[in-house]
C-alpha cells in the first residue's frame, strides 16, 4: 500500500515497512550505497531512499536517474543525516518509467523562460510544485471564505453576447465555415445560420449575470475562467485567466471596501497558515522578502483615499523630484502600475484602496457620484502588484444607467435583460473582481503571471 511522501516525513513509526512512489529529484552515492531523493508532489520536501548497492542489480540502479519514476519498498528508519527526520532503507525498487539525459528539467539552473517552453514538464520542479500547491490552497480559501459568510457559488456563462467591460476585446465563438462566410446586403457577416443565431464570444467577466443572481439570492460569488483578446505581452496579462467576483445586494461602496479588505486578508492568512513549507521555499529561492510582504498585508489596515487625493500625492512627488514617473500623471488619467505602487510602497507603505475615479475611465455600470464627474469605483492596490482588485457600487437607477449606455453607444438590444433588474425591484448593490492569477502572483512572489497558471495563454502562444 502506497504512503505519500508528506506522511512518511511526518511519521515516527520507525521499523515499519512502507512503500512510496514518485519521481527522482537527484541521485548520488558511492560504490557501496546510493542516496535517492524521491518526490511525489505531496510536499516540497523529498524523502531520502538509501539503497545498498550490493542488494540491487547494477542494471536496475543505472535506470534510476533524475526524472525516473519509481516504486520503492523498504524500512522506515530514523535519518542519520541533517535535513530530514526519517528516511527509507530500500529493500525493493521498481522502475515504472526511465528518463534519459534529454529530460529538460535536469537539476541545473534553468531560466523561467526556458521552463515556460517546457510547461508540461516544469510542474515536476520544486518551484512549480510549490506554486501549484499554493494555487490549490488559495482556491480552497476562496470557497471557504464565501461559504462561511452565506454567499452562494453561482455559475455564470462562458459563452456570452455581452461585453461587460465595453472594450471589445473578446474571443469570438462560431461554428461557421471561415472560408465561406455568408454576408448580408451591407457586406456584414450573417450569423443567422450560426449555432446560436447571433454573434457570441467568450466571457470577459461574469459580473453582469452575477448582478442578476445577487438581486435574487442576496450574496453570490463567481469563480471561473475569463478571456481577454488583448494583444498585451506583459508580465501581468493573460488571454485566459480565472476571476473571483462577489456581488452583494444592499452593499454600498463602503461595505464593498470592507468585504474586499477582509477577503484578501483572509486569503493571505490562509496561505501563511496552510502553505508554510512552500512559502519558506519560495522565500528562500525566489523572493527573499515574500514572507515579510505577506505579513505586511495581514497586519496593516488598508489606507482609503479618493482618486483625486491620490493624483495630488503623485503630482506633488513628481514636482518635488521625489519620483520620476515613466508615464505622466494628471487628473483623468488611468493610473499606471508605477503610480499605484508608489502610493503603496513608498508614500503610505501600506495597501491602498482608491475610490471615486473619473467616470470616463470606468465602466458604464458604476454608480455616478453627485459631482457628475466621478463614479463609486474602488481599486485595491498592493505592493509589487499594483491593482489586485477592481470593483464598484453599481448604478441602480434605471434612468441614469440607460442614459449612460446611450452615451457610450452600447447597443440597447443587447442590454434589455440587464436593465430589467433596474425596472423590476431595483436595489443598491456592489461587487468586485479579483484576478486569481494576480493573487497567486502576490502570494508566491513569482515575477511573471505566466508562471502561476499551469499552461499560459498569451498572444501567439497556445501550447499544451
Amino acid at each position: 500500500m502506497r504512503t505519500k511522501v508528506i506522511d512518511i516525513l511526518r511519521s515516527t513509526n520507525y521499523g515499519a515497512e512502507v512503500t512510496v512512489k514518485g519521481w527522482v529529484r537527484t541521485k548520488r552515492g558511492s560504490k557501496s550505497v546510493n542516496f535517492i531523493a524521491l518526490n511525489d508532489g505531496s510536499t516540497i520536501h523529498n524523502v531520502q531512499i538509501v539503497a545498498d548497492v550490493d542488494k540491487f542489480d547494477e542494471e536496475l540502479l543505472k535506470k534510476v536517474t533524475t526524472g525516473a519514476c519509481l516504486a520503492v519498498t523498504g524500512t522506515l528508519v530514523e535519518s542519520q543525516g541533517a535535513g530530514q527526520a526519517a528516511e527509507i532503507q530500500a529493500t525493493d525498487i521498481v522502475v515504472y518509467g526511465t528518463c534519459d539525459a534529454e529530460y529538460p528539467m535536469q537539476k541545473k539552473g534553468q531560466t523561467f523562460e526556458f521552463m515556460r517552453q517546457h510547461a508540461h514538464m516544469r510542474l515536476r520542479t520544486n518551484t512549480f510544485g510549490a506554486v501549484f500547491r499554493i494555487r490549490h490552497n488559495m482556491a480552497m480559501a476562496i470557497h471557504q471564505y464565501f461559504h462561511e459568510r452565506g454567499f452562494f457559488y453561482f455559475h455564470t456563462p462562458i459563452i456570452t453576447t455581452s461585453d461587460c467591460e465595453g472594450a471589445g476585446q473578446m474571443f469570438q465563438v462560431t461554428t461557421k465555415n471561415l472560408y465561406d462566410l455568408k454576408k448580408d446586403a451591407d457586406g456584414k457577416i450573417d450569423y443567422s445560420d450560426d449555432f446560436f443565431g447571433k454573434t457570441t464570444s467568450l466571457t470577459v467577466s461574469g459580473q453582469l449575470e452575477g448582478e442578476l443572481a445577487a438581486t435574487a439570492l442576496g450574496a453570490i460569488y463567481t469563480f471561473g475562467p475569463t478571456f481577454r483578446a488583448e494583444n498585451s505581452n506583459t508580465p501581468r496579462h493573460l488571454a485566459e485567466f480565472w476571476m473571483i467576483e462577489p456581488e452583494v445586494a444592499f452593499n454600498d461602496i463602503n461595505d464593498n471596501m470592507d468585504l474586499a479588505e477582509d477577503f484578501i486578508k483572509y486569503c493571505v492568512r490562509w496561505a501563511l497558515d496552510n502553505c508554510k513549507d512552500d512559502l519558506e521555499f519560495l522565500n528562500k529561492m525566489v523572493d527573499k522578502t515574500l514572507l515579510e510582504r505577506l505579513n505586511f498585508v495581514v497586519n496593516n489596515d488598508f489606507v482609503r483615499l479618493s482618486y483625486t487625493e491620490g493624483v495630488e500625492i503623485l503630482e506633488a512627488a513628481a514636482k518635488a523630484g521625489k519620483k520620476a514617473f515613466e508615464f505622466p500623471v494628471y487628473w483623468g488619467v488611468d493610473l499606471a502600475s508605477e503610480h499605484e505602487r508608489y502610493l503603496v510602497e513608498e508614500h503610505f507603505q501600506k495597501p491602498v484602496i482608491l475610490t471615486d475615479y473619473p467616470k470616463e475611465i470606468k465602466a458604464f455600470y458604476m454608480k455616478q457620484n453627485e459631482d457628475g464627474k466621478t463614479v463609486r469605483a474602488m481599486d485595491v492596490l498592493f505592493p509589487q502588484i499594483g491593482e489586485i482588485i477592481g470593483g464598484s457600487e453599481r448604478e441602480e437607477s434605471y434612468e441614469k444607467l440607460t442614459a449612460r449606455i446611450n452615451e457610450l453607444g452600447i447597443p440597447m438590444k443587447d442590454m434589455w435583460w440587464y436593465l430589467d433588474t433596474r425596472r423590476f425591484g431595483t436595489c443598491p448593490h456592489s461587487g468586485f473582481g479579483l484576478g486569481f492569477e494576480r493573487l497567486i502572483l502576490f502570494v508566491t512572489g513569482m515575477q511573471n503571471i505566466r508562471d502561476v497558471i499551469p499552461f499560459p495563454r498569451t498572444p501567439k502562444s497556445a501550447e499544451f
